[in-house]
């Protein structure tokens, strides 16, 4: 395989030491009292996973800490526990119920605020509101809303009751949302009457009255009221969230769970046909979520934390719930775009809230990039102190400036792997307590067992290009498919034996870091030279004036395939022959002719899923098919595929 341009990546990469005193104040103390407690976990992870769990609170205590291996496994069998107790209760029994929980901030700048006492009063609300429409343990919720204060109530709520959610990104298609509810068979759906997006007016429940009547299993519509505007009500069916908030007790006794029974199930798009219902146990969700986010995001009591995501990925689930209020921290929760209505509406919320520990994606901090100095120089950004984020590789330049223009060479990023079937992140660094590698996804981390290995599934040296794999189980990783226990096995265990296998291309350094390069279906053959993604998208990043990039693979009847590159620059820049050769040059440089694109493609949008990856499958199938045939209900905007589609057709390229 040719990994020259990957190797040579690793080969300049340089460690970034961390600040001594910020490394005194994190809740281990030292680098070296970290070393010792990820050495523990890694030799004895029973134990860890054991000493983790008993600092939540359990109303009965486990009889195994693991039971089972891959691919069938429990954690804390028998153990009596709720998710909600551990988010909201143990902080209010525990003295601090005044701190600030949540701040939610709309669109339109309509603003919320929630101590942690105040939340917990609503979610039992919400959740005598779904007892009394017949929910029960176990049955099923969909929650279709964006990023508002109701969407994280329904989510506790949920949890407290120990029904099974399922939270819908609200810019899917009325055929994506029908899809997931017809899969998930819910007994409520949760809804608003609409959104705004980007200035836009979308309605939610116009689309939920479409696709409901085609799921029998749906009992009763929950509606907030978001915009005022008019909706029709079917009677018996549909009911204002408020209105019926105001009929209930803000006392509800949370539901005694056993740790391994299913709390939520989420939805991951897949190349080829339908979504796969992803299922993880509540309890183990949160137990390793806390103990995960303490030391990637080195959370303290009195931190605000932003998570960038939208509530429908389960991203937000992870740092901006269980990440966040397990660990006692005030979590902000921003609704719509983060650069509308204005460009800079991004530092504006963190300086506006003195944001100090921020979670995001790689391409918003290379949109941030891209707007260049002059923008952030308005802003007062000195409360940040940590920046985490997961999703695409992390290209070394984008992280260079991040940690330089964007901190002023003061913070910690911690970038991360991690996936929805791992429901966290099994890959990242500790803020302050390690060293930071820019483009790495750091090491592997409290608890796990990671490799990167062959097709035979052995595993290969360091700086080889492998498959990257998960050995043992841990608490949070997905325990079935919804409805689908034999494409489970199929999907992530028939590939290597006794292993989770990410379909993600990897390596590791001789310190121990990964290097994830992208999926191994972004690969492509070369004239028999095996490329990736990540080492030609890195080469393009280089160049001055760009600000994304992306790559795929498309056929060629000489060379069998070639790259194909598209490229959005910062602003600012126009294409021009000039750019298109530097662009070459920085390929050739670092990777080889033999990587040579067929065709550079400017373009002023990607299409991207509201996480931030591009979906480059999209990119190919437009190029080969002309049009776009597969699941696209992952994107942010659907028009973007008919803005390359337009490009491509200005570029007269065989379509």
């Amino acid at each position: 395989m040719d990994v020259n341009g990957i190797l040579q990546v690793v080969k300049n990469s340089q460690f970034v030491f961390p600040d001594k005193e910020k490394e005194k104040q994190t809740a281990i103390g030292s680098s070296k009292e970290f070393e010792r407690l990820l050495q523990f976990s890694h030799e004895n992870p029973i134990q860890f996973w054991d000493q983790v769990a008993k600092e939540l609170v359990w109303y009965e205590p486990w009889k195994e800490t693991l039971k089972g291996e891959l691919p069938d496994f429990e954690f804390f069998s028998g153990g009596i526990s709720n998710p909600c107790i551990n988010l909201l209760d143990r902080h209010v029994d525990n003295g601090v119920g005044n701190r600030t929980a949540l701040i939610w901030e709309g669109e339109n700048g309509d603003t919320k605020f929630y101590t942690y006492k105040m939340l917990l009063a609503e979610v039992n609300r919400f959740a005598n509101v779904l007892k009394s429409l017949g929910v029960k343990k176990g049955d099923g919720v969909a929650i279709f809303l964006p990023n508002l204060a109701e969407a994280f109530i329904a989510v506790l709520a949920c949890f407290r009751i120990g029904a099974v959610y399922n939270t819908i990104f609200s810019g899917y298609s009325e055929k994506s949302l029908k899809d997931r509810l017809i899969n998930f068979e819910p007994k409520v759906v949760v809804t608003c009457d609409a959104t705004p997006r980007r200035g836009k007016v979308i309605r939610l429940k116009e689309k939920v009255d479409h696709v409901v009547p085609e799921i029998p299993s749906v009992n009763a519509v929950l509606v907030v009221n978001r915009l005022g505007i008019e909706v029709e009500m079917k009677q018996g069916r549909d009911f204002w969230w408020e209105e019926l908030r105001k009929q209930v007790s803000i006392e509800c006794e949370p539901e005694r769970l056993e740790a391994n029974e299913p709390g939520i199930v989420f939805y991951t798009s897949g190349t080829t046909g339908k979504p796969k219902g992803v299922v993880h146990s509540g309890i183990a969700f949160v137990v390793q979520n806390y103990i995960y986010a303490k030391y990637h995001m080195d959370h303290h009591e009195d931190d605000v934390f932003w998570c960038t995501a939208d509530i429908g990925w389960l991203t937000m689930h992870i740092w901006g719930i269980a990440g966040s209020l397990a660990n006692g921290v005030t979590t902000v929760v921003v609704e719509g775009a983060i650069d509308y209505p204005s460009k800079t509406r991004y530092y504006e919320i963190i300086e506006k809230y003195r944001v100090n520990k921020l979670f995001t994606a790689p391409t918003a901090l290379r949109m941030l990039k891209s707007m260049g100095e002059k923008p952030l120089a308005a802003f007062d950004l000195s409360c940040l102190e940590v920046i985490s984020l997961v999703g695409e590789p992390f290209d070394p330049e984008s992280w260079q400036w991040t940690f330089e223009v964007l901190g002023k060479k003061k913070i910690c990023v911690n970038n991360t792997w991690g996936q929805t079937e791992t429901a966290g992140c099994p890959i990242s660094g500790a803020a302050w307590l390690m060293p930071m590698k820019p483009g790495s996804a750091g090491i592997q981390f409290l608890g796990v067992d990671v490799a990167v290995v062959d097709q035979e599934g052995k595993q290969v040296e360091p700086g080889t290009l492998g498959n990257l794999v998960i050995r043992k189980p841990f608490p949070m990783l997905c325990r079935t498919l919804w409805k689908e226990p034999e494409r489970y096995y199929q999907t992530y265990f028939s590939q290597v034996e006794g292993c989770y296998f990410a379909s993600d291309l990897a390596l590791v350094d001789e310190d121990g870091y990964f290097w994830v390069v992208g999926r191994s279906d972004d690969a492509f053959n070369v004239a028999g030279h095996r490329l990736s993604t990540m080492e030609i998208e890195s080469a393009v990043l280089e160049c001055e004036g760009i600000s994304e990039a992306a790559v795929v693979g498309v056929p060629d009847p000489i060379k069998g395939e070639v790259p194909l590159v598209f490229v959005k620059l910062s602003e600012g820049y126009v294409g021009s022959a000039n750019i298109t050769k530097k662009i070459n040059q920085s390929i050739i440089q670092h990777i080889g002719k033999i990587a040579l694109p067929k065709k550079i493609i400017y373009t002023d949008t990607l299409p991207k899923t509201v996480s931030g990856k591009i979906m480059r499958r999209l990119l190919k199938e437009i190029y080969v098919k002309g049009t776009v045939t597969s699941d696209i209900t992952g994107l942010e905007d659907t028009g973007s595929v008919d803005h390359i589609q337009g490009v491509l057709t200005n570029e007269k390229l065989n379509l």
